[in-house]
């Protein structure tokens, strides 16, 4: 017979060989809640990104709210969020656009990553759908 059915039995019937599965088992279960939880941190930091770099990077000219209703905004004449000329650019246009800038407007692609621009690109969406 194999050793490990050879386990002598406790109070409660489980023999250390199952008593040790229920530990691998627990420790398991508790890395995988572990892992869950770093995950959903790193989603709300990263949520929250977006509008703290828009806010440093962008709202001195688009305004807070994206309308462009600030004194720098109405002087370079930027365009509402919620215009036609933005919300008809592509998301690729809009990353363009942030990444090496346009007219006055200077390129954020080597202050900020990849993901850093998509997620202002998705921000500034959320912005032109507010009326």
């Amino acid at each position: 017979m194999h050793s490990e059915f050879l386990v002598p039995r406790n109070k409660e019937g489980l023999g250390k060989h199952k008593r040790g599965s229920k530990m691998k088992t627990r420790s398991f279960h508790s890395f995988l809640l572990a892992i869950a939880i770093v995950f959903a941190i790193s989603l709300s930091a990263h949520a929250q990104g977006a509008p703290a770099t828009y806010k440093t990077k962008c709202a001195g000219c688009h305004g807070a709210d994206g309308k462009g209703a600030t004194g720098p905004g109405k002087a370079l004449g930027v365009h509402d969020f919620a215009s036609d000329e933005v919300t008809k650019m592509s998301d690729a246009d809009l990353i363009t656009v942030v990444t090496t800038g346009k007219n006055k407007m200077p390129g954020y692609g080597k202050s900020l990553k990849d993901s850093e621009i998509k997620d202002l690109v998705g921000y500034v969406r959320e912005l032109g759908k507010q009326k």
